[in-house]
């Protein structure tokens, strides 16, 4: 997160988006209290609590994405074919993070670092005041909850009629989508090193259009691979907007940093979303077949059922780091770590799936990374420069 310097947006330097939302919160906040407030919130020092919590996140996503994608392929590998049931297992597993509601966490009316709040008790009123209604959140929720909805089942789609490795590959792209909208949404500034990384990855999922699908297998025709390309790219266009989304709802709507509004931000869309997959698993039919799917999936009853509930676990662990990510920096930065984790699974695949690693891929994966590497190193030089901006001030005995 970035530094915002009060009362004076003209030097604001950064590209990332928090700065931007905080520096146009005036224009959607009725007061300059609470868009100063949400400034303080956006551009505190990364201690090390702050450093701990984003590498205990992005563990969580790294690992979460990657069993959780596994597991959707060995689903599909062994038997298995319900794209909805495989959806609803990406979100439904909400109910194991309820638990978390009862770890203590202080209350954060509002912010207690802004000087000006701290002194005025009449702005403290004010700030609190400001705590979005039911209907808002009922709004934010219903909205959030359906765009997962279609972005669950489109990865479903996609997963069952790419191979995993380049499924995986395609869904680098969910980076450069983010970017885009945090373009829009979180007013994200593209510097070179940022449309270079967008360039990349638009290249590296391009690549895999002229991808053969004979190593599948289960024989997709070409119709349907080409449907299976066509829903991962939508899937990661719909994710990129979401984290955008996030972010909005995090920094102009809910306002706090606590764990419990990380939770309501998974609990609440998994709950909308849930109820779609159901109402999809029942409209279409497919849960017809689910018995005989059990008695018929390869690796026994058993097995059929820990796979489900594998995904359903590595999916929420996913989800909590990314919410997380959001929350204590942005949607971009959340979005680049699942990036990272992406040329993890081809690797897994190959060696559990007996996918190929050919010479299309192995290009796409290397400027999947090239891709990431350039986005982080943007965010490197945006930190040296907060810190000469912080030294200078306080030369300056500002």
């Amino acid at each position: 997160m970035g530094e915002l310097a009060h009362h004076h947006p003209q030097e604001l330097q950064l590209h990332i988006p928090d700065n931007q939302e905080a520096k146009e919160g005036n224009s959607f906040e009725p007061t300059s209290i609470i868009a100063d407030s949400q400034a303080t919130i956006t551009s505190k020092p990364k201690n090390s609590w702050w450093w701990i919590r984003v590498a205990l996140y992005s563990l969580f996503v790294l690992s979460g994405q990657s069993v959780g994608t596994l597991l959707g392929t060995l689903y599909y590998k062994k038997g298995g074919n319900s794209k909805w049931l495989a959806a609803l297992v990406q979100h439904g597993g909400f109910p194991i993070l309820l638990l978390l509601y009862f770890i203590p966490t202080p209350k954060q009316p509002c912010d207690p670092n802004n000087p000006h709040i701290q002194t005025n008790p009449q702005a403290q009123s004010q700030a609190q005041s400001q705590a979005p209604s039911l209907k808002s959140l009922a709004f934010v929720y219903l909205s959030l909850g359906t765009i997962v909805a279609i972005n669950g089942y489109l990865y479903s789609v996609g997963l069952l009629y790419l191979p995993v490795s380049t499924y995986s590959l395609i869904c680098s792209s969910q980076l450069a989508f983010n970017a885009l909208f945090s373009f829009f949404l979180n007013a994200q500034k593209f510097t070179p090193w940022i449309i270079n990384s967008l360039v990349l990855l638009i290249i590296s999922s391009t690549l895999l259009v002229f991808q053969s699908n004979s190593e599948d297998p289960k024989g997709v025709s070409a119709g349907k691979y080409a449907l299976g390309f066509v829903c991962t790219i939508l899937a990661s266009a719909s994710y990129g907007l979401l984290l955008s989304l996030d972010q909005i709802c995090f920094r102009r709507i809910i306002r706090k940093e606590t764990l419990g509004a990380v939770l309501n931000m998974i609990v609440y869309p998994s709950l909308v979303a849930s109820v779609i997959f159901v109402v999809g698993l029942f409209g279409s039919g497919e849960w017809e077949h689910l018995g005989r799917e059990i008695e018929e999936y390869e690796l026994g009853k058993v097995s059929y059922v820990m796979n489900l509930a594998g995904m359903a676990i590595a999916w929420q662990v996913f989800t909590m780091g990314t919410v997380g990510l959001v929350l204590d920096a942005s949607s971009l930065f959340s979005d680049s770590i699942s990036v990272v984790g992406l040329p993890i699974v081809p690797i897994f695949a190959v060696m559990f799936f007996g996918d190929k690693m050919d010479g299309v891929k192995v290009m796409a994966m290397i400027l999947a990374i090239w891709g990431f590497v350039s986005y982080v190193y943007q965010y490197y030089l945006d930190g040296a420069r907060l810190k000469a901006q912080r030294a200078s001030v306080g030369g300056d005995g500002n």
